[in-house]
């Protein structure tokens, strides 16, 4: 299941980003006290006591010229079409405003779990000042102050009742789940289409726990298969132009469900930064990546002109050094028979056991190609490697002592494995840990 939405809605200057970067333990939100001073949609991952969950700080959504009032009623409304429960953030010290009022009415429209909380109640003499918003109609509110961090436990307890209770994985454990992820107009709706196809064998269409996403199960060649599909955009207008951090965050959720990411670049516009983050992403999930750059029918080639690709694709990508990558066409059909196979092997490789002794031979053989480094005079000692995880791959070395674990070993220890087992497509995870 993927992990729960929560968004922080409330009038400027209330303390949204204040909250915000409390709950997610970093200074993400620019914080100062003038009202609209939060220029992006902010997104962080964040967990309380074992509950896990993507965290949306809404401040100061750029809507253009619109009166205040309406900017504030189009905030809450985009919070409330991506958010599974609302923090409603209001200030103890102003009373109840009228921009409170208006977002209260659009809260109760929305049949969406609220939590209110008082922000800036400082101190236990101020808590009398909450009385005043019972009238919102939410409930007991609840007091807590940015500035102390001060109720956020009872905040966060209240939050967390709204939570869907974790169920059975969604699907069986051979069915491979991917997704498409990449900046817009470079083609993912096209190449879904595509790998669908007119022979597509569709088992159902569901709608999955990500709201407007839509997972399709076909079978190919004997293999279920699921995309899970990120578009989610299914509104239109200027709201929602100019809101594209929330597709970045439907992209996340559909990450998370997924076996393998495949990222799609367009090799007409080249590669930009926004491509670099949305890979990032992936990687960062410890999910099998496939770079799968579409539109390669529309560029004029040489025998130099795909080679000199791949070339800026690794540069760009360095951290991606694993992942395959492969040149297609959604409207020519051009490669796509073999991207079903690749998805396949990655989604293998993603969730392949090593026997311990057969990866301790490996690791033996390296450690005599290449020695363990020396620091202050000591010497880092490998006693021995074990698998302890699959999706992405995790291998525990136990040793003399972690700091002597140098990122550059680390490195070659993660080339060696590669090389002996493949491992294409899937990040590795390699822990030092101190052999008791």
């Amino acid at each position: 299941m993927a992990n729960p939405v929560v968004a922080i809605v409330g009038r400027p200057n209330v303390g949204k980003s204040t909250i915000f970067n409390r709950i997610v333990g970093e200074r993400i939100s620019i914080v100062e006290d003038v009202p609209g001073v939060t220029r992006d949609r902010i997104y962080s991952s964040a967990e309380w006591l074992n509950h896990k969950f993507y965290l949306i700080d809404t401040g100061g959504i750029d809507i253009g010229d619109e009166p205040l009032l309406v900017q504030i009623r189009q905030q809450a409304e985009i919070a409330i079409d991506e958010a599974d429960v609302i923090i409603f953030m209001t200030n103890g010290r102003d009373g109840v405003t009228a921009a409170d009022e208006e977002v209260a009415k659009i809260l109760h429209r929305s049949n969406k779990p609220v939590v209110l909380a008082v922000n800036k109640i400082d101190n236990p003499e101020m808590r009398d000042l909450i009385y005043d918003f019972y009238a919102l109609g939410f409930g007991d509110p609840y007091p807590i102050s940015g500035a102390h961090g001060t109720g956020l436990g009872d905040l966060l307890d209240a939050v967390a009742r709204h939570f869907p209770k974790r169920g059975q994985e969604e699907y069986e454990e051979d069915v491979i789940k991917f997704c498409l992820i990449g900046r817009p107009n470079v083609g993912k709706s096209s190449l879904v289409n595509a790998i669908l196809g007119e022979e597509r064998v569709i088992v159902s269409d569901i709608a999955g726990t990500t709201r407007d996403a839509v997972d399709t199960t076909f079978v190919r060649e004997g293999q279920e298969y699921v995309i899970i599909d990120t578009a989610g955009m299914r509104k239109r207008g200027k709201i929602y132009e100019n809101t594209e951090k929330y597709s970045v965050l439907r992209a996340l959720k559909a990450i998370e469900r997924s076996d393998v990411v495949l990222v799609v670049l367009n090799a007409e516009e080249g590669i930009i930064e926004q491509d670099k983050k949305i890979a990032g992403y992936a990687h960062e999930a410890g999910r099998g990546v496939i770079i799968v750059v579409n539109k390669w029918d529309a560029i004029e080639k040489d025998d130099k002109t795909l080679i000199e690709f791949e070339r800026k694709i690794r540069d760009h990508f360095p951290f991606l050094d694993y992942a395959p990558i492969i040149f297609v066409s959604a409207k020519t059909k051009q490669r796509l028979h073999k991207l079903l196979p690749l998805v396949r092997m990655v989604s293998e490789n993603h969730a392949m056991r090593v026997q311990t002794n057969v990866l301790n031979e490996v690791i033996m053989d390296a450690v005599a190609m290449n020695p363990t480094p020396t620091h202050n005079g000591r010497r880092l000692k490998i006693y021995y490697m074990t698998q302890v995880a699959v999706k992405p791959p995790t291998f525990v070395a136990f040793v003399n002592d972690p700091e002597l674990m140098h990122f550059s070993y680390e490195r070659f220890l993660e080339n060696r494995i590669r090389d002996a087992f493949g491992f294409e497509g899937t990040p590795i995870t390699i822990i030092a840990r101190p052999r008791k």
